[in-house]
């Protein structure tokens, strides 16, 4: 397992861009596979993004598909959440993973190795 720890998260106004960091804390991100759940109030956590550990290969959930970009910078040990044209329904927390195994989609929380605290986005309308 890794320590994660994001960041970027804040309120935005809808139509606006937020970029979200989140960052290796005891060990590097080089071998693992990283991506990014999210929790709305009174709803389940669930998939958005991933990322495979070499940074050729990333899926999307297709709420979020065409108006966000997940990179990493291993060299770094840092992944990003680029978060375009938000909605109201954006709105939740952002929680970064680290997991072994790559999926090539979706995939449920239950498959995720290691989670981050989370970072909270408010999208305004």
């Amino acid at each position: 397992q890794v320590q994660l720890v994001e960041s970027g998260g804040g309120l935005v106004q809808a139509g606006g861009s937020l970029r979200l960091s989140c960052a290796a804390s005891g060990r590097t991100l080089s071998r693992y596979n990283m991506g990014w759940f999210r929790q709305a109030p009174g709803k389940e956590r669930e998939f958005v993004a991933t990322i495979s550990w070499s940074g050729g290969s990333t899926y999307y959930a297709d709420a979020v598909k065409g108006r966000f970009t997940i990179s990493r910078d291993n060299a770094k040990n840092t992944v990003y959440l680029q978060m375009n044209s938000l909605k109201p329904e954006d709105t939740a927390v952002y929680y970064c993973t680290a997991s072994l195994s790559w999926y090539g989609g979706p995939f449920p929380a239950e498959a995720v190795g290691s989670w981050g605290q989370g970072t909270q986005v408010i999208v305004s309308s």
